[in-house]
Formats: structure tokens, C-alpha cells, sequence
């Protein structure tokens, strides 16, 4: 059975990706709580003598990772740790710095760069690259549900760092450093982590504001509509593999 990790940026994205699985069971560690059940794929199994055509199961653990680069890396490092997953999936939202885009477009993370680190350094360690990826095959399977959802998406660059961008110096600084199409706190650490243990990741970033909202205001936003998306297009993706 495949085993697929999801990290999610929001309680209520959780909550909808645990009403879609079967046989759900709670596991409190790590400062965690992470919901572990089964779904069923897209595409019937391929039928055996013994057996005709059924849906094949798919294992799903499911959490919310907490805001910035340790947060995340942590999370990452739990999942992988416990449930050895062949893939690891983090979704969210970012602000957007291209202007092609639009709120609630998406960004897949196709490269995915650090704000605040000297990658000339942290590169002499495993996976030693300046840069990270999501996995090509995870991106195809991302862009077909998208398309299939009718949402406008992209695969881009995206930032990662640890403080909130919200101004228009911010905002130069970042696009100068990274070229990213969008920024955030956490999905480069996934990805980092990710690479360091050989497990595909996909970074799923839907677009809430254009990097402008001071914290104070956007803390009050109402993004629920966004979670029940991103919830949907997850469990559209795990069907797929």
C-alpha cells in the first residue's frame, strides 16, 4: 500500500482531508496530531487470477506543520520518520509577486529557493544543491487536477524564509534575491528535508494576497474557502497516485 504525507498550512484543510479517509485513527506525538487513514485511488488495481478489478487502497497522514522553516522541517522529518511515505505533500497559501497572477491562483513549486541562508554553505550537505524541486512526476499529477478544477495555476519559483513579507521593499528585496513567483515560510524546508531522505515532495501554494498585507490584517483573514479547496485538490492528487 503507498503511503502519502500531507502537510497542511491550515486546521480546517485537515479537518476536510480527514473527512475524505476510512478507517481514521489520531496520532499525538511530536507535538503533533496527525490523522492517518485510508483512501481509495482514481483507477481500479489491475485484476489477478485470484482477483477481479478493485480500487487500490492508499494510506494518507495527514497534519498541520506550523508556521516557518523549523516548523516545517520538523514536521517533515516526523512524517517521514514514522510512516515512511512515498511522497510528501505540502500545501498552502503565499503571497503572490508576479503580476500575471491572480488571488486564489496557484503556484506549484517547481524550484524552490531559501530568502536568508548562504546556500553556498548548507549545499556541502546532502542533497548539496543551492535549489529545490518538487518531484516531476507529482507536478504532472498537481497540474492535471488543476486543470481538471479549472484553476488557473502556474509552476514557478518560491521563496521561503522565516519573516513576512509585506511591503513593497520587502517585496524588491525578495524578487532580486530569488526571482520567485511567490513567497512564503515554509515549503523550502519540506522540500530540503524531503531531499535529504530520497522522498518526492510537492509544494502546493494557492495565492491569498500580493505579499502587501501587514500580519495584523491578513491574521484576521477568512481563507476558509481556500481550505476547502486545497483539501479537494489534495485528495484529487493522492487519487492519482
Amino acid at each position: 500500500m503507498k503511503t502519502i504525507a500531507i502537510i497542511g498550512a491550515l486546521e480546517e484543510e485537515v479537518a476536510h482531508i480527514a473527512a475524505s479517509l476510512s478507517n481514521v485513527r489520531h496520532d499525538h506525538s511530536a507535538s503533533l496530531d496527525v490523522v492517518y487513514g485510508t483512501l481509495e485511488s482514481a483507477e481500479p488495481a489491475e485484476p489477478t487470477a485470484a482477483s477481479t478489478a478493485s480500487s487500490e487502497q492508499i494510506a494518507v497522514a495527514a497534519t498541520v506543520g506550523g508556521m516557518g522553516l523549523v516548523n516545517a522541517a520538523a514536521t517533515a522529518q516526523r512524517l517521514i520518520d514514522a510512516y515512511r511515505p512515498d511522497a510528501i505533500i505540502f500545501s498552502g497559501i503565499a503571497g503572490s509577486l508576479n503580476k500575471s497572477l491572480h488571488i486564489n491562483d496557484v503556484v506549484l513549486g517547481g524550484i524552490l529557493r531559501y530568502l536568508d541562508s548562504d546556500m553556498r554553505l548548507i549545499a556541502q550537505w546532502k542533497p548539496q544543491t543551492e535549489e529545490f524541486h518538487s518531484d516531476p512526476k507529482l507536478l504532472g499529477v498537481a497540474e492535471q487536477a488543476l486543470d481538471e478544477m479549472g484553476i488557473t495555476h502556474i509552476t514557478g519559483t518560491i521563496a521561503s524564509g522565516n519573516y513576512f513579507v509585506d511591503t513593497p521593499e520587502k517585496i524588491t528585496q525578495v524578487i532580486a534575491q530569488t526571482g520567485a513567483d511567490a513567497v512564503e515560510m515554509e515549503g523550502a524546508a519540506v522540500a530540503h528535508v524531503a531531499a535529504r531522505n530520497d522522498v518526492p515532495a510537492l509544494v502546493i501554494r494557492a495565492l491569498s494576497d500580493n505579499a502587501d498585507t501587514d500580519y495584523e490584517v491578513f491574521k484576521n483573514f477568512d481563507i476558509s474557502e481556500y481550505a476547502d479547496t486545497a483539501a479537494r485538490l489534495a485528495i484529487a492528487i493522492v487519487k492519482r497516485l
